[in-house]
């Protein structure tokens, strides 16, 4: 079993939500077991998974084909946590029809799945408190989209657009009364022309340029933190986690450090930084996203036994690979500024071995299962190796960002 994670929005561009994509089985199938009881217990699992580091007033949209609606597999989840996604191609007939509205009167929220007007949907239409519509699927057509909402006001539910690709039609939805937003044109760059960094982005930069360099000097990590009393608290949280299993709480920094290694600790910090650039909640998700992708492809580089790529490399290309679209400025007026490797600054201009890896990390954040595993296949790896991996650096990333 594993869980991909897609962040829905508000209107203000706040986090509102996630939309969980599960994949069961090694035919990467995006539906799980017609089997109530492992139903019930692979949702639960992917909650646990998908819930780490996230705030509590997230809400999770989870898919449901008709067997598991009849079943009750939808009761296994908490009801203020999760949406009943009722896909697309569920008809609604007498029986299922009874299991939503079961799920509902015991408190779950349901949506209904890409609605573009089709009349064998509107009997869900009655139970919806979210309609989800397919942007992509009606060309982003601003008529299309107007007559595929012809006659459903009033009903009282929200307006979900889906696959939202660039941040121009997410302006003109919200104009249309949608309230919620699923899809990347958070992680596409708004490059504002003429837009100078700040004084505080421009220091965070430097930084990072510093701790990316080879010539690196170990004992200026120990300066940076010293000189920080905010990192250095945050460094102390992540060593003092849980996960460390520490039995004394470590108070000093170089002893936090030594513990770390200093490659772990340079990432830790580089991290840390990139997360602090810009505080907006859009850049939030972006930030964990490419602490992530650093982790994850670092991971994969060592599994595949560093046969295709430095781990390094890839974990500096996955850090800054969401740069643009955190600062808002062109990827080619950020890279001569930082002191990055040929092949490093091939990969993150869409060129090259460090490209392909992030165009695998590309494929699991937008669940696209069959590209996912061709990329995985031509690594000579496992499909749960490398799932394995993914939901590895998502717990790392999330511990690093949220400070611990």
């Amino acid at each position: 079993m594993f869980v991909a994670r897609q962040p829905v929005f508000e209107a203000d561009e706040t986090i509102w939500g996630y939309e969980l994509l599960f994949r069961a089985g090694l035919e990467n199938l995006a539906e799980v077991s017609d089997d109530s009881q492992a139903t019930s217990s692979v949702i639960a699992d992917g909650m646990t998974m998908a819930m780490e580091g996230v705030a509590e007033s997230a809400r999770f949209l989870i898919n449901f084909p008709e067997r598991m609606l009849l079943d009750g597999a939808g009761f296994a989840l908490p009801p203020e946590r999760c949406v009943v996604e009722v896909l697309e191609n569920v008809a609604p007939s007498r029986e299922v029809l009874h299991a939503v509205r079961k799920l509902k009167d015991a408190g779950y929220a349901i949506a209904v799945d890409d609605y573009f007007g089709q009349p064998e949907l509107r009997p869900f239409l009655e139970l919806a408190d979210i309609l989800k519509i397919d942007i992509l699927a009606l060309d982003g057509d601003p008529a299309s989209i107007r007559q595929a909402l012809d006659g459903v006001s009033g009903h009282g539910f929200r307006l979900l657009a889906e696959k939202v690709e660039d941040d121009a039609t997410f302006r003109a939805l919200a104009d249309m009364g949608f309230s919620l937003f699923q899809g990347f044109f958070f992680s596409r760059p708004l490059v504002l022309s003429g837009r100078k960094l700040s004084v505080l982005e421009t220091t965070r930069l430097q930084l990072l340029a510093e701790l990316s360099g080879i010539d690196f000097e170990p004992r200026r990590l120990g300066q940076i933190l010293e000189s920080d009393p905010n990192l250095s608290y945050r460094l102390f949280r992540y060593i003092n986690s849980a996960g460390f299993g520490l039995r004394e709480k470590v108070t000093s920094l170089k002893r936090a450090i030594d513990m770390m290694g200093m490659v772990q600790a340079r990432q830790w910090l580089s991290a840390v930084i990139l997360a602090d650039m810009n505080p907006t909640p859009k850049a939030g998700e972006l930030a964990v996203m490419a602490v992530q992708r650093a982790r994850f492809l670092e991971e994969l580089c060592v599994e595949t036994g560093q046969k295709v790529c430095r781990p390094d490399a890839v974990f500096l290309s996955g850090l800054f690979s969401l740069l643009d679209a955190m600062l808002g400025v062109r990827m080619g007026d950020i890279l001569p500024g930082l002191p990055l490797d040929e092949e490093i600054v091939k990969g993150l201009n869409g060129q090259g071995e460090i490209h392909d890896l992030l165009s695998l990390a590309h494929s699991y954040e937008r669940g696209h299962w069959a590209d996912t595993s061709r990329r995985i296949g031509r690594l000579g790896l496992a499909t749960s190796q490398v799932d394995r991996l993914y939901a590895r650096s998502r717990n790392w990333a999330q511990k690093v960002v949220g400070g611990g």
